[in-house]
């Protein structure tokens, strides 16, 4: 079962929040409704980003690997290739 890493943007104050999920749109329903603490005084978010992985390991590796990735890189990243929502 494949797992997925996502980055949401915060239509609020343009922050980003990434993380992993079974389900990436399911999970921007639930931090939309307020279901995830980090997330809920900055809804609406929108997904901008998603990348999918072969298990929970090498997706939760790449979690942590993207949350110490600066503003920068992660502009690049949802404008790469790399991203499935572009395709």
């Amino acid at each position: 079962m494949p797992y997925y890493v996502y980055i949401l943007q915060s239509e609020k104050d343009n922050s980003f929040y990434k993380g992993f999920s079974e389900n990436p749109s399911h999970r921007l329903i639930e931090h939309n409704a307020g279901l995830a603490t980090y997330t809920r005084t900055k809804t609406p978010w929108k997904l901008v980003y998603i990348e999918e992985w072969p298990d929970k390991t090498t997706a939760l590796a790449r979690e942590r690997n993207l949350k110490k990735a600066d503003r920068n890189r992660i502009i690049a990243l949802i404008n790469s290739p790399k991203n499935l929502l572009t395709k």
